[in-house]
């Protein structure tokens, strides 16, 4: 089967041949196809470091992950693989994070989400990646930067249009958590609001792109193993980055939040650019 992310063909289908990496044999039951130990070995740290992050100032570890599993982990898997180490991330967050959720916020964002995930599993979009990469960075760098307009505060319209549209692209390049992180940061919560209300959105988030890609056939159950591992990482990345958000003052969540969202932001325009000279 063939699966089109960001305007390029994917085969979903792995090689039947037993993998010739993994060094001793009792892995071969634990790795994929065509992943070597000391890679599956580097995504599970990553995944714990990166949860760790996300968990302290609700977003950047989902992009860091990705690249990391971009570069050493088979084309097809990332997305989805991916998409399911957020997952693991994003509830474990969740629950250390229930109590302080905005669930008014949640509603309207999971009902734009629905929307988004079953439009952008349903076509091939034919959009180049850098052009989808560089067209978020530049939103979130002028929404944290740039004016705003008098009095705007995000409404349940606004929520449901960032669900939509960063469930639709999810699909196709994997880490969108910035844009709802950005429209939460204009908003008046505080920063155990902000970060507990992202990892709920992000929740639904990865889960509906998850079931998406089960329709579309990719194979979760010979990624089974590393999967595990990848959720265990997270959730412990989790608790220890939730310890260092309760001790964190609002001035310094909010400096770090501004600089990790910039640093986002100048990543997906930098890859974009790179994108677009390759293409």
């Amino acid at each position: 089967m063939r699966l089109a992310i960001a305007g390029q063909p994917h085969d979903l289908r792995y090689f039947s041949d037993p993998p010739k990496c993994a060094p001793v044999e009792i892995y071969s039951d634990i790795l994929p196809p065509d992943v070597p130990l000391w890679a599956a070995g580097l995504t599970i740290f990553a995944a714990f470091f990166t949860a760790m992050l996300t968990a302290a100032f609700s977003l950047g570890g989902g992009l860091a992950l990705l690249a990391i599993m971009s570069a050493i982990l088979p084309a097809p898997a990332v997305i989805p693989v991916h998409g399911v180490a957020q997952l693991g991330s994003n509830v474990s967050r969740f629950a250390l994070q229930a109590r302080d959720v905005v669930w008014s916020i949640i509603l309207w964002f999971s009902a734009g989400a629905l929307l988004g995930s079953a439009i952008g599993g349903a076509v091939a979009v034919n959009l180049p990646v850098w052009a989808l990469r560089g067209g978020v960075g530049f939103f979130i760098l002028y929404a944290v930067w740039g004016p705003r307009p008098g009095n705007f505060t995000p409404g349940r319209k606004t929520f449901f249009a960032t669900g939509a549209i960063g469930s639709f692209l999810t699909m196709f390049f994997g880490a969108t958590g910035p844009i709802a992180a950005t429209m939460l940061s204009a908003t008046k919560l505080d920063r155990l609001n902000r970060t507990a209300t992202h990892a709920a959105c992000m929740t639904m988030q990865h889960f509906l792109k998850i079931l998406a890609f089960g329709f579309l056939g990719f194979a979760y159950v010979e990624w089974a193993g590393i999967i595990i591992l990848i959720v265990l990482a997270g959730f412990a990345g989790s608790f220890v980055g939730t310890k260092f958000l309760r001790k964190m003052d609002e001035q310094t969540f909010g400096n770090g939040f501004k600089t990790i969202l910039s640093a986002v932001a100048l990543y997906l325009i930098a890859a974009a650019i790179s994108d677009f000279r390759t293409s």
